[in-house]
């Protein structure tokens, strides 16, 4: 008895080899700074302060739609069952690693007669109790501790994937709530439009009845009315599915009173977030991080792969008692124990073994290669945003003055038909001109406002996102 226990504890500490390629985080490939140029802004910060979204959105009723996204999203509650899928599949990986205990208890009951130097007749009684230890593999070659390594890196990355479903549905909603308080500008531009309109047609109805004017001012004037009552509706039907997005991104009923009323109102509430640091903070991100994972857990599944290569070694062992009555079972003479070893090597397979490994090799090839796409494609995407950040205040100056001389120039056409000096079609291409401008400011504030939210959303470096502790807790390089 003591020689079986002693084998096991000893295969036990043997198995501490491992097959696994050695793991070093591969460079990063892309430039260690952002582009620099007319199109990017500079900064000198090096290093990513720590952010929270609190910190980038700062109206309390944006706020308040996302805590309820983030209790409610139903996006938020598939990626916590998919961890606690990934760490319950992790924990029965991980049983592997340590031997068995099956409890087992019989009774028999037999009647009949026998011959021999006595005969005896009747009804025999036997009873049994055992704790076996089923088939334990030693994992001296460490095939079974690569494949819990392997467990554990896909359950990180699975974590590092939630992560980044609660960034994109932050920015989402902040978004959407952006995207609504456009449209209701856009609405207001295009009502106070077609209340103008209505006063225009009246007004060159009453001067063609007087003969002043001819009928192609009147119908020029109803063109102007009919577009905008048109822009209206598709305005008021542009609000309504702005709702039905943030509904659907919060998981439950909007109170309208947490919606802003126009872009002017709602843009200065996002704030600022430091841009142009280095593109080591890339590595936060949690796509990045996941797509790592991954490749930690191809690369453990290589040792796994080479470790089948070689003889697998189990244990087997039996401790038990039996007797003929059950007040004698646990007597000295019902004691009973055996144990046993076995060992399987794969003679001949047709070159499945090596297959395997190459298998496992191109596999984290693959996750290597995805794993540098993870970090050019967020390089790009911040790189994007900065070129954007760095041009959308000039933009923002031009539609400004755009505006303002559209609207003078509109003022004094209106004046001079009303006049009797112009005919209707300057006061209508004026109007048309100062339309236009107003709805292009709305759209410029909303890509100014859109962008800071980008920028928070590619970085990913909000500290309110890191790993749960029971995950990995992945700092800033």
């Amino acid at each position: 008895m003591k020689r079986a226990v002693l084998t096991l504890f000893l295969g036990t500490a043997l198995a501490g080899c491992s097959m696994e390629p050695k793991y070093a985080r591969p460079e990063a490939p892309v430039p260690p700074g952002w582009p620099v140029g007319d199109a990017y802004l500079k900064a000198d910060e090096a290093a990513l302060p720590s952010v929270t979204w609190q910190d980038i959105f700062k109206d309390p009723r944006l706020r308040k739609l996302i805590e309820q996204a983030l209790a409610n999203n139903r996006d938020l509650r598939i990626a916590a069952a998919n961890i606690a899928a990934a760490r319950a599949q992790y924990r029965i990986q991980r049983a592997d690693r340590f031997p068995g205990l099956d409890a087992g208890a019989g009774a028999t009951a037999s009647h009949g007669s026998s011959t021999g130097a006595a005969t005896t007749s009747g009804t025999r009684t036997s009873f049994s109790g055992n704790v076996s230890i089923p088939a334990f593999e030693l994992d001296l070659f460490g095939r079974v501790a690569s494949l819990t390594r392997a467990e554990q890196d896909r359950w990180f990355a699975t974590e590092a994937a939630a992560r980044a479903t609660r960034l994109t549905l932050i920015g989402d909603i902040a978004a959407a709530w952006l995207n609504h308080a456009a449209d209701a500008s856009l609405l207001a531009i295009a009502e106070s439009t077609a209340a103008n309109a209505e006063r225009a047609v009246a007004l060159t109805d009453r001067r063609l009845q007087g003969g002043i004017a001819p009928r192609t001012d009147l119908a020029q004037a109803r063109q102007i009315l009919a577009t905008a009552q048109s822009d209206v509706a598709a305005q008021k039907t542009a609000l309504a599915q702005d709702v039905n997005a943030l509904r659907l991104l919060v998981g439950a009923e909007i109170d309208a009173t947490l919606l802003s009323s126009t872009i002017e109102e709602a843009a200065p509430t996002v704030a600022e977030l430091p841009a142009g640091v280095d593109s080591g903070v890339l590595l936060r991100r949690p796509d990045v991080v996941q797509a790592e994972y991954t490749l930690r857990a191809a690369n453990a599944q290589i040792g796994a792969a080479r470790a089948a290569l070689f003889p697998r070694i189990s244990l087997t062992g039996l401790l038990g008692f039996a007797s003929n009555a059950l007040t004698g079972l646990f007597s000295g003479n019902g004691f009973n124990w055996s144990g046993g070893a076995s060992a399987s090597y794969p003679i001949f397979n047709a070159g499945a073994g090596r297959a395997g490994v190459e298998r496992s090799e191109a596999q984290r090839d693959a996750a290597l290669a995805s794993y540098e796409k993870a970090i050019q494609t967020a390089f790009r995407e911040v790189a994007d945003a900065l070129a954007r950040r760095g041009t959308i205040a000039d933009q923002l100056k031009a539609d400004t003055a755009n505006l303002a001389a559209a609207q003078d120039n509109y003022r004094l056409a209106d004046t001079r038909y009303r006049g009797g000096i112009d005919n209707f079609l300057a006061s209508l291409v004026a109007q048309r001109s100062y339309y236009s401008a107003q709805r292009g400011l709305v759209n410029a504030r909303l890509i100014e406002a859109t962008n800071l939210v980008t920028l928070y959303r590619t970085l990913g470096g909000d500290s309110l996102l890191t790993v749960t502790p029971s995950g990995p807790q992945v700092a800033a390089p």
